[in-house]
């Protein structure tokens, strides 16, 4: 059962079967071709923010899972910060601005594995099945959903919470994460939360 632990010597206080991953959902989209990223993540972004309230409704722990723009010593906060002022991303960001109790992990490259600490929370929560959702579908989302095949995680990419450049890029990496890494690419609303974490 989902629930909480009040043991916090070094490990996550949340127990469930299943983690929700918000990839690079903090950012400022000031890059070439942010604007028309920003254009088809916008309604994605409506779509995870239900999905995380129904997820925290479930006791599902969230995660986010950012780039740290290539600044080693970075902190969540002032990333927040950056993103929410006045840059190109603001509309976006503020529809999923982080709450107290969330996680969060900064990872240098595309991969929310690669040189982190997420596998070691997923283990302390007890996660087994990943929700990925996040920004872009066809590089970063699908970078961690590599790595987390080859963990044996169990995957779960709704399709209607993910964002690229294109909707063709987006549908051609959504197929390789069904295809190759077995992933459920369902919408958020056909997800079965109380399922996922029990």
């Amino acid at each position: 059962m989902p629930g909480r632990s009040h043991d916090l010597h070094g490990s996550a206080p949340d127990k469930s079967a299943a983690a929700l991953l918000l990839i690079d959902v903090i950012n400022h989209f000031d890059f070439s071709d942010g604007e028309q990223l920003l254009e088809r993540a916008l309604p994605a972004a409506k779509n995870i923010a239900a999905l995380k309230r129904r997820a925290n409704d479930a006791g599902i722990p969230a995660i986010y899972v950012n780039d740290n723009f290539g600044r080693w010593r970075s902190d969540f906060k002032k990333i927040v910060a950056h993103c929410r002022d006045e840059s190109r991303g603001k509309p976006f960001v503020e529809l999923l601005l982080p709450e107290e109790d969330d996680y969060f992990v900064l990872k240098p490259k595309n991969s929310g594995f690669y040189s982190t600490t997420l596998d070691l929370l997923l283990t302390h929560l007890g996660a087994k099945n990943l929700i990925l959702t996040g920004i872009q579908g066809n590089n970063c989302v699908l970078f961690t959903a590599n790595d987390a095949y080859m963990r044996d995680y169990k995957l779960f990419v709704p399709s209607d919470c993910t964002a690229s450049n294109t909707e063709e890029e987006n549908e051609h990496a959504l197929a390789q994460m069904q295809n190759v890494l077995k992933a459920d690419i369902s919408s958020a609303k056909e997800l079965d939360l109380k399922a996922l974490s029990s």
